[in-house]
């Protein structure tokens, strides 16, 4: 089956770039922050405290919030290097005033780590990296340059070094772990983002195949009538001409592609009519062989083994995600089989089962119990049909639509590799209107 390649799109495109409202926002919410510090310490606490200096730099920041504001429009997304320009200035502005304020002694420096995280949660690696060096160069400086911390003028008090190094020691790490952290935890929701997106393109895509046909019939209604009236309007003039030698033969012609094309139009409306039924219907050994089907040409035989079944086999509604999805899971067993792929169903009362198993060189231990994750590998080695586990991501999360538990693991049998079972409850059959997800009925 065709699979979607969303690996060449850029990793920041546009609906993945910061907002810039976003930062204005964060932007005002830490000039409130700040202009309240200063006049709890100044005013509040009496402290000694360079008032101006310090609201000068709050200004800066407000005229930054402002400026960009006006010029841009709310719904602006910037560009990684733009959006590195502005935390830039966000760190450049929180660094001057924690030298006016007593350097790293200040027990606000621990807040030089926000823009390192905003950068890491949206921006690329390296600019991040670049960010976070630039940001610890600036608390390296401010170990050993800045004002004396606003204290009680007659009882001024004096950090030890050792206490200084150590809130150095503490920005530096929160800096690195928490941007570390940010970064990987945004990566892995952007990933999970894409491969959603690959899972609703290719749903989408089914859905609209399976359409078709009601498009079709919908078509021939609607083309009913105007041709309809060709034809009446065809025989009439073919009875006024009668016999004439100029136009007669041409009239005839009409008349006789326009009931051809009556024809044309009332096979597929019957089509539709009679097939819609059936064809929207089917039973479960009729959904194995539709999955199975498309892959018995490539050289690995693929076995049907039916098991257990008790009482009524099921019917269920023609569902294009669970037909996708178990025909990736048996066309990725083709690609790793050695052999053959042996297909298992079974049904009885409290269970529906399917189960694909090849005789390749089945998981890797180390990572069967992220199988599913998106672009996580399930085999190793240059196999043919190698990927970046998208494939099955898009096939599980299909399947676990429609109500069914997946379960991936090893064959103990010999000469066996991989297998993988998918299972439905009973219930899930016998009542349709309990789920949205629900796919079958019993016959």
């Amino acid at each position: 089956m065709a699979m979607i390649n969303i690996l060449n799109t850029p990793d920041f495109q546009q609906s993945q770039r910061l907002r810039l409202n976003t930062l204005i926002r964060l932007r005002w919410l830490a000039i409130v922050g700040q202009s309240l510090t200063v006049l709890v310490v100044a005013y509040g606490l009496k402290f000694p405290l360079p008032v101006s200096l310090c609201f000068a730099l709050v200004a800066c920041s407000a005229w930054m919030n402002l400026f960009l504001a006006f010029r841009f429009p709310a719904a602006h997304r910037l560009t990684p290097f733009a959006a590195f320009g502005i935390l830039i200035f966000d760190s450049l502005q929180l660094a001057g005033l924690l030298y006016m304020t007593g350097g790293l002694t200040n027990p606000f420096s621990l807040l030089m780590t926000v823009p390192v995280v905003i950068s890491a949660t949206s921006l690329p690696l390296r600019l991040t990296a670049i960010l976070g060096g630039l940001v610890m160069i600036a608390a390296t400086l401010l170990v050993f340059r800045h004002l004396p911390l606003p204290w009680h003028e007659d009882a001024p008090l004096a950090m030890p070094f050792v206490y200084v190094a150590g809130m150095w020691m503490a920005v530096l790490s929160s800096i690195a772990f928490t941007a570390m952290y940010a970064f990987r935890v945004a990566a892995e929701a952007r990933l999970l983002a894409n491969a959603l997106a690959a899972t609703e393109l290719v749903l989408q895509r089914e859905q609209h195949l399976s359409a078709l046909d009601g498009l079709a019939a919908a078509a021939a209604h609607e083309l009913g009538t105007p041709l309809a009236t060709i034809t009446l309007v065809a025989k009439e003039m073919e009875k006024a001409l009668g016999t004439d030698p100029k136009y007669g033969e041409d009239v005839k012609l009409l008349r006789s592609q326009s009931e051809r094309c009556r024809e044309i139009l009332k096979r597929l409306t019957s089509l539709s009519s009679e097939g819609e039924a059936h064809l929207s219907r089917l039973p479960l050994t009729s959904l194995v062989e539709e999955v199975t089907a498309p892959h018995r040409d490539f050289g690995i035989s693929i076995k049907l083994r039916p098991g257990d079944r008790t009482g009524p086999e099921p019917v269920g509604r023609r569902n294009p995600g669970v037909i996708y999805g178990l025909g990736n899971l048996v066309e990725n067993a083709v690609d790793f089989a050695r052999n053959s792929v042996t297909v298992r169903w079974s049904w009885d009362e409290a269970m529906v089962s399917f189960s694909i198993t090849d005789d390749g060189p089945g998981f890797p231990p180390e990572i069967i119990d992220r199988i599913g994750e998106p672009y996580m590998s399930t085999r190793q080695g240059t196999e043919a049909g190698g990927g970046l586990g998208l494939g099955l991501f898009i096939a599980k999360t299909l399947l676990e639509r429609s109500g069914a538990t997946l379960d991936f693991r090893n064959s103990s049998g010999l000469g066996e590799g991989a297998v993988v079972r998918i299972s439905w409850p009973r219930n899930v059959f016998l009542n349709p209107q309990s789920s949205p997800a629900t796919m079958f009925d019993t016959a």
